[in-house]
Parts: C-alpha cells; sequence; structure tokens
C-alpha cells in the first residue's frame, strides 16, 4: 500500500535522485551521467531545500520505501513564469510509473498548495514525455511552447 506525507528533512538529499529520474530521456537515447544534476540549471530545483519559505515536498513511500517526490518552489528554472508562483518538478522511479502513484502525488500537492492560498503553480515537460497527459488529466494547460517543450500552467482560480 502507498501512503503520501510531507518529506521530513532527513529524507531531503533524497532530492537529488529524484531530480536525476525526472530528467526525460526519449527513446533512443542514453542516459546522462547523474552528475549531470551538479549543473546550475538542475541544482534550482533541490540546492537547500526546505530552507526557502514556498518549499513544499510530497513523497509516495510504499513498502518504506520513498519511491517518488513531487516539490515545488518559487524559482527561476525551466516552467518559471511569473514571480511568486511555485514550479513543479516530480519523478517516480520507474518500476512504479504507471500505477497511478504519481496522479495521485500530483493531485495531493495541487490541494496543499490551493489551501495554503497560492492562485498557480507552473511546470516545464518535453512534448515527448508520456506525463504530459497526467499533467492535463489534473488540470494543467499548456501556457506556451517551444518547439521541444511545454510551460504548463495549474490556475486554481479555475479548478
Amino acid at each position: 500500500m502507498t501512503q503520501f506525507r510531507q518529506i521530513r528533512t532527513d529524507e531531503i538529499p533524497l532530492l537529488d535522485e529524484f531530480l536525476y529520474e525526472a530528467i526525460f530521456i526519449p527513446d533512443g537515447f542514453s542516459a546522462p551521467p547523474k552528475s549531470i544534476i551538479e549543473n546550475e540549471d538542475l541544482q534550482v530545483y533541490v540546492r537547500d531545500f526546505g530552507n526557502q519559505l514556498d518549499d513544499r515536498c510530497l513523497v509516495a513511500e510504499c513498502d518504506g520505501k520513498i519511491v517518488g517526490a513531487v516539490w515545488t518552489r518559487v524559482m527561476n528554472d525551466y516552467g518559471h513564469i511569473a514571480d511568486g508562483i511555485p514550479s513543479l518538478a516530480m519523478s517516480l522511479y520507474k518500476e512504479y510509473r504507471n500505477k497511478g502513484i504519481g496522479t495521485e502525488l500530483l493531485k495531493r500537492i495541487l490541494q496543499l498548495l490551493r489551501k495554503e492560498g497560492y492562485k498557480q503553480v507552473s511546470l516545464s515537460v518535453q512534448k515527448a514525455n508520456y506525463a504530459v497527459r497526467m499533467y492535463r488529466k489534473v488540470g494543467f494547460e499548456v501556457h506556451k511552447e517551444t518547439e521541444e517543450e511545454y510551460i504548463m500552467i495549474c490556475d486554481f482560480d479555475n479548478g
């Protein structure tokens, strides 16, 4: 059975693993080295997590093991749309995908953000990523797009 809860302070280092798992690797491509998460444009998602006012993270736990995480913070990242609007990142270990765990994690963080008074949350996702369907299903809409990715927004005033 899967439990969903807030991340504990001692578990925050796991976000490095989930950041790596969040990197979309299209079919036919090799995974980048794990050191890629040291790049500044990725460190913005995890550096000093828990120390900023807007940092939020929920985890999915199965049989005592954390198998997924969804986290938000106000940052200037790939999905940034405006100051004060948190950006979202999430991932699950591969063997736990397509079981509804990610959708439930996503619904729960959106509920938390709405309850805490946030009006929107944004994210960036590769167009080819199967997660696009999940994001749309829970209320995200395309805000703008590039050749390869969507910047999506979930607007709580409309949901």
